[in-house]
């Protein structure tokens, strides 16, 4: 299995967008806190949430294939478990299986819920330090506010037997601890 440097030199080399990167990271933070919470590898879960989107740049103009790409370029470097939530991450979009287990979800709201975040922090003079779960839900219920953020398949959470607020905050709690490295700390 691919250990965490490798993985990074492999991200650093497919992903030239700042953005992207942060999101990767942001998405790693995420899937980790989620599998401690439910008892699952946080290593694998981790990858997971900082490779899935290893194809951005190169399926930009054939959306069909996102997903179905970095899971061609990480089989055999990830359990196959991995490999079907990369796949199942982007589902609307490719023609892989819908999601069905818990890592598919998981991977599915994680890496949504990290662009509300982000979003949410890039308007707060604190960026991400002191933000709760109550003002997220309040900016979920905004429909303008990052309105490509899809809300269905962060509620995706539900699949997880999570309630709302214990899945926002442990998003938060996430991205808090990579907040310097997403360049959303204080600074």
């Amino acid at each position: 299995m691919l250990n965490r440097e490798k993985a990074i030199e492999l991200l650093r080399t497919n992903v030239q967008e700042n953005n992207l990167i942060k999101h990767s990271l942001s998405t790693e933070a995420v899937m980790r806190r989620l599998a401690e919470r439910m008892g699952h590898d946080s290593e694998i879960w981790g990858l997971t949430g900082l490779l899935h989107d290893l194809d951005y740049t190169m399926t930009e103009n054939k959306p069909e294939r996102h997903g179905l790409e970095s899971a061609s370029m990480l089989k055999g470097e990830l359990p196959p478990e991995a490999i079907r939530a990369i796949e199942a991450h982007a589902a609307e979009m490719n023609s892989s299986q819908p999601p069905a287990t818990d890592f598919d979800h998981a991977l599915r709201c994680a890496e949504t819920l990290t662009g509300l975040i982000m979003a949410a922090a890039l308007v707060r003079p604190d960026r991400l330090s002191g933000m709760k779960a109550k003002s997220l839900k309040k900016k979920m219920k905004d429909k303008a506010f990052a309105a490509s953020v899809n809300r269905e398949i962060i509620s995706e959470h539900k699949n997880l037997g999570l309630e709302q607020t214990e899945f926002l905050t442990l998003g938060i709690e996430a991205m808090q601890g990579v907040a310097k490295d997403i360049g959303l700390d204080q600074s």
